[in-house]
């Protein structure tokens, strides 16, 4: 079966280059349809479904983030590539928002765009190896009936004891807990992990278990002894920790949602305590909640970028994400922290510098969602290192802006002193700049050399006083700053192909 591929841009050349290069490559692979901007994209997917867009992002109707938020609400959503220029940048960093997989720069590079298509080509197949395998027992499997309850945001009590009970989980109705199961952080062998659990669990009774997330097991069980009996036969078997968030103890299946969020709440804390065999959501609710934001650091460390000052940039950041204190707050804290430093320091760069700093996306999309994270450690040098790479990129960017204003007094310089003797080492000098670097600077600020300019500004000067004035050619050439008569009439000649005094009579005529 082809997959389908909607290419929604509304330049023609780039949807046909695009289908072009992918059927070249992929001649069986995709069927492919156009939209010429978000709102047919949405109609088309609407209508028979997509299994990928590749969308630009500014499109007349409806761009690309509207179309990328409109389809939020669809039951099915394709995976998204998106496609942005460099001025496209607070765009594409709000598509990150929206769950989109990737992201490429125009002109479109062929080795990325198929790289991107083989890897979501892979979690596209993954994916439809899990729903073969889960549909041919929706109606009677416990993982599905457990699923559908823990993903609903509201439903009735009657359904929800109607899914349960027909999937054998009367159980429910008295006391239990719920736990979620991860494997040991950087492992490559979760699969191998999570056959262990269901073989184990296969002898135990009154318990179910579903996955909503890859990567994680959640586990429902009636006598809170199966957990730990559980990481008991992982440690033999399994190198490093697994994770496991325990909910509090649960009584009625009203409950079950709430003891779910509950382990949901715990496993965040993981972050903080990795080496911890579990973590229990009746140990972190005590945590403090009221620990105060260090909103006045991270307001500094905007202020230091680009600056030159990364010690105290890094002093500020250990200040700010200090284990120590962290460690004693609730999770909810370090969320906020990270928020700050999205909005009050990265937002805030891209915001200023956003046109020209497309390649630190990448990074950005890693640090700026703290979920993205297993370890504390993890998440603080990441931040450590956008912070550096920001400093650097921004340091240069003000550097080019005042090498320009620096050009910019030397030329208004020369505009006030050209009668005078004045030569490229008066104004090197006046400005601060290395003679040599000068001459390179000021050529590539005006388009032309020292000597040139400073002779095209006094021959300009030189005809507007013999057009507009009666006074002498030898006044006219002290005012223009021309050493000599003889040299002012030479130059003159040259570069208009008459004289002074020629050119004089003909704009009289």
């Amino acid at each position: 079966m082809k997959r389908k591929l909607v290419i929604a841009d509304d330049e023609t050349n780039i949807r046909l280059g695009l289908r072009a290069m992918i059927e070249r490559q992929y001649p069986e692979r995709y069927e492919i349809a156009f939209a010429e901007n978000g709102s047919e994209a949405l109609s088309i997917i609407a209508a028979g479904g997509a299994h990928l867009l590749i969308t630009d992002i500014r499109m007349p109707v409806m761009d690309g983030i509207e179309l990328l938020e409109q389809l939020q609400h669809q039951p099915e959503r394709p995976e998204v590539v998106i496609l942005s220029g460099h001025d496209d940048f607070p765009y594409a960093q709000a598509a990150i928002r929206y769950q989109a997989k990737e992201y490429l720069l125009k002109p479109i590079v062929r080795s990325e765009l198929f790289a991107v298509l083989e890897r979501l080509e892979e979690e596209l197949r993954q994916k439809d190896e899990r729903a073969s395998d889960a549909e041919g027992q929706r109606i009677v499997d416990k993982q599905t009936r457990l699923a559908q309850v823990l993903q609903r945001e509201s439903i009735a009590e009657s359904e929800l004891r109607s899914l349960l009970l027909e999937a054998d989980m009367g159980w429910l109705d008295g006391e239990y807990t719920v736990g979620i199961l991860r494997p040991p952080a950087g492992t490559t062998e979760a699969p191998a992990l999570f056959s262990r659990v269901e073989q184990w669990l296969g002898g135990q009774s009154d318990w179910a278990r579903c996955s909503l997330r890859e990567g994680e097991k959640i586990i429902a069980a009636r006598d809170p002894a199966l957990f730990s009996g559980m990481l008991e036969q992982l440690a033999d078997h399994v190198q490093g920790r697994p994770c496991l968030a325990l909910s509090s103890r649960a009584t009625g299946m009203g409950q079950l949602r709430l003891a779910y969020s509950q382990a949901r709440q715990a496993s965040k804390y993981y972050l903080l305590y990795p080496d911890l065999e579990s973590i229990e959501y009746d140990v972190v609710r005590n945590l403090n909640s009221r620990c105060p934001l260090p909103t006045e650091p991270i307001r500094k460390i905007a202020n230091l970028i680009g600056m030159g000052r990364l010690p105290e940039i890094k002093r500020l950041l250990q200040q700010t994400l200090d284990i120590r204190f962290v460690s004693r707050c609730e999770i909810g804290y370090l969320m906020a922290i990270s928020r700050l430093f999205n909005e009050e320091v990265f937002d805030r760069v891209f915001r200023t510098y956003g046109e020209e700093s497309v390649e630190i996306l990448r990074l950005y999309k890693k640090a700026g969602h703290i979920d993205n994270f297993d370890r504390f450690h993890d998440y603080y040098h990441h931040v450590e290192q956008l912070l550096e790479r920001l400093d650097e990129y921004v340091a240069r960017v003000r550097s080019v802006h005042a090498e320009r204003k620096d050009m910019q007094r030397a030329v208004d310089y020369l505009h006030e002193h050209y009668r005078e003797d004045v030569n490229m080492a008066v104004v090197s000098n006046y400005i601060s700049l290395n003679y040599t670097y000068f001459s390179e600077a000021f050529k590539e600020f005006t388009g032309e050399s020292f000597s040139v300019y400073l002779r095209k500004l006094r021959l300009n000067k030189a005809k507007e006083l013999l057009a507009k004035t009666d006074l002498k050619v030898y006044e006219i050439c002290e005012l223009s700053g021309f050493e000599s008569v003889k040299h002012f009439t030479r130059v003159f000649k040259e570069s208009e192909g008459i004289t002074p005094v020629e050119y004089r009579n003909r704009m009289l005529v």
